[in-house]
């Protein structure tokens, strides 16, 4: 077994959802600056449309799989990945070990309505969480001056780690870009921002592990998903059975002859 997958080009880690966040809390709590993505079969794709994307996605410092395709997609390349890595089940974890420990988080996207309610309801979950930051950037590409304004907003804050919520890809590329320029860990948890929030019905743990959210999903949403979908569902099936036949072929060219 190995520790890592790379799916149609993307590097996949192994982790459990405990690992990652006792790996992301010891950065933090090391003043460590890092980035930290949870990546399903739409930033898989995004990757393979984008290649400066999936330098992004293989330049994190940890990328585990968010959905039950990916997860699905490791064990058959041989890693022993036992369940999703989920976006919202590591905020929490993180948010309970960063109270546990006194270390100062911040939020950064999405609108200031869910913002609010983030910060009231995950210290509920979270006892003792230090929300030291909270920002609602515009929906909008930003001047350098206010991108410079927010990177010392929350230097100043004193955030050791920033949750970022942007929606995929502009989280991701948003934590690879800022990491280093706020001397913290950023984890790109997207959705989490509005399942915490309770403004976003999470679907039924069957539904989950049966890797079926994303239908889940598309009922809830679907002017809004269900173009999403219709592009990334096939592409990421027909892309991964194409990757296992090539290195099927592979294997049996180079295997050994009698």
């Amino acid at each position: 077994m190995t520790d890592s997958a790379h799916i149609l080009g993307v590097r996949f880690d192994a982790r459990s959802t405990d690992e990652a966040a006792d790996e992301i809390l010891g950065w933090a709590s090391r003043a460590e600056a890092r980035y930290a993505c949870f990546s399903n079969a739409h930033g898989t794709i995004e990757a393979q449309d984008d290649p400066s994307f999936m330098d992004v996605l293989n330049g994190a410092d940890l990328n585990v799989p968010d959905g039950m395709s990916v997860v699905r997609a490791m064990r058959s390349l041989g890693v022993d990945q036992k369940d999703r890595v989920y976006g919202p089940d590591v905020t929490l974890a993180v948010a309970e070990r960063a109270a546990a420990r006194g270390v100062p988080v911040a939020f950064y996207g999405s609108s200031q309505k869910v913002l609010d309610a983030l910060s009231a309801n995950l210290p509920q979950k979270a006892p003792g969480l230090q929300i030291v930051s909270a920002i609602s950037p515009p929906f909008r590409a930003l001047t350098p001056e206010e991108d410079e304004a927010f990177v010392q907003e929350l230097k100043a804050s004193g955030a050791r780690i920033v949750f970022v919520g942007l929606g995929c890809p502009r989280q991701e590329r948003w934590a690879a870009e800022h990491a280093d320029r706020i001397g913290a860990v950023c984890l790109a948890v997207g959705a989490a921002f509005d399942f915490h929030a309770g403004l976003l019905t999470q679907a039924p743990g069957w539904i989950q592990q049966a890797g079926l959210e994303w239908a889940f999903r598309l009922a809830m949403e679907p002017k809004r998903l269900w173009r999403r979908y219709s592009r990334i569902v096939p592409r990421f099936m027909g892309g991964f059975a194409a990757q296992r036949f090539r290195q099927r072929q592979q294997n049996a060219v180079s295997a050994p002859t009698a």
